[in-house]
């Protein structure tokens, strides 16, 4: 079993597949060689020595990274010649990818993946079971957007967040609305209230109204019957009729004209982030206002709002952050190396020590995509 680590290459991109921590523990699991590209780990405050010291190798750049290898780790799916480094031509037959590859939606990638012979698994798609949970990238990534997604509020807002009591008067504090209320937006609450805001939550799932005022935050829905019915067996929010979406779109917008920040986190596997804040409501709020929009990569909560810009509009301020968990990209590294150690553990035959991929495995027939030539995953086209 050789690893192969990649430095990433897409914009905005500063974390890495692997840490010296968890290139101990894969050598400790069987990996006869772990190859790591020169530099892959520095944006991650993860140098070349460190990396040396765990056992890894280092090599020149990608393709010999990718030569030396069976298995390749990467934090982001492969490039293509298209958007200007070609990555997938590096792929050959026999080998196993692990990475994010966006499978629901990226078709063509898929498609290129089996055509090339290459075994993939899309991280993305781990299922939400008990056993799956300390390999879920996505929930440890969007912890750490969560987080920094209000930092980014407090850094564009022109007030503090918390009350404050001077000699010269009280300054109150600032009205912070989390809208959805995923692992993103729990940590949002969390972090706007450990900030000293005064958090308010909405989100379509009947569940999350008792885990927002479990964090101190005030719960602001429809909760009608279509409400209480609004969740998917894998814990996702279903799409909500029109109907169900004007009395919500009502009540929100009355909310966020008294609101000083807005953090939208509202997403839908595979498609379009719904729009939660439209145009209208931005015109509602105060001046100095500010938007964070962590959907902004899926189409945006907010249609005003501009992939890896902060633009104002009306006199609010909308951000549209590239990559959340990239502004922190030492832990959101160290925790997603940690996800793909646990990913790949049970997949590891304990006597042979080689890779050893068992169909009948809930979590491998949730993420196995491509095998054999073929695209196997049950969620996607098999033409």
């Amino acid at each position: 079993m050789k690893i192969a680590i990649l430095k990433e290459r897409r914009p905005h991109e500063t974390r890495v597949a692997a840490t010296p921590e968890t290139v101990k523990k894969l050598k400790e699991l069987g990996a006869e060689e772990i190859v790591i590209e020169a530099g892959a780990g520095l944006a991650a405050a993860y140098t070349d020595e460190a990396y040396t010291e765990a056992g890894a190798n280092i090599v020149p750049d990608a393709a010999a990274a990718m030569a030396a290898a069976d298995i390749v780790f990467k934090i982001q799916r492969p490039m293509s010649a298209a958007e200007g480094i070609d990555e997938l031509a590096l792929l050959r037959s026999g080998q196993t990818l692990m990475s994010p590859l966006g499978a629901l939606t990226n078709k063509e990638l898929v498609a290129t993946l089996a055509s090339k012979g290459v075994t993939s698994f899309a991280l993305e798609l781990i299922p939400r079971i008990t056993r799956a949970q300390s390999m879920d990238i996505l929930s440890s990534q969007a912890n750490l957007a969560g987080y920094k997604a209000v930092l980014l509020a407090a850094n564009n807002f022109g007030r503090i967040f918390p009350q404050m009591m001077t000699p010269g008067g009280t300054l109150a504090p600032a009205r912070v609305f989390i809208m959805g209320v995923g692992v993103a937006g729990l940590q949002a609450i969390a972090t706007a209230r450990r900030l000293g805001a005064i958090p308010t939550a909405t989100d379509v799932r009947p569940a999350t109204k008792e885990q927002v005022q479990s964090l101190g935050g005030k719960f602001v829905a429809v909760e009608d019957e279509e409400f209480k019915a609004a969740e998917t067996a894998g814990g996702y929010a279903k799409e909500m009729s029109a109907e169900y979406r004007a009395k919500q779109a009502a009540l929100v917008a009355e909310h966020i004209a008294k609101q000083d920040i807005v953090v939208t986190t509202a997403l839908i596997p595979g498609r379009k982030a719904p729009v939660l804040v439209t145009e209208d409501m931005v015109k509602t709020m105060k001046p100095g206002s500010v938007i964070v929009d962590m959907a902004v990569e899926q189409g945006g909560n907010c249609p005003l709002s501009e992939f890896g810009r902060t633009v104002e509009k009306y006199g609010v301020k909308i951000v549209g952050p590239a990559n959340l968990p990239g502004e922190v990209p030492t832990d959101s590294s160290a925790l997603f190396a940690r996800n793909l150690l646990n990913f790949i553990t049970p997949l590891v035959d304990k006597e042979t020590k080689a890779l050893k991929i068992d169909l009948n495995d809930e979590v491998v027939k949730g993420t196995l995509v491509t095998q054999g030539g073929q695209i196997v995953h049950p969620s996607l086209s098999q033409t």
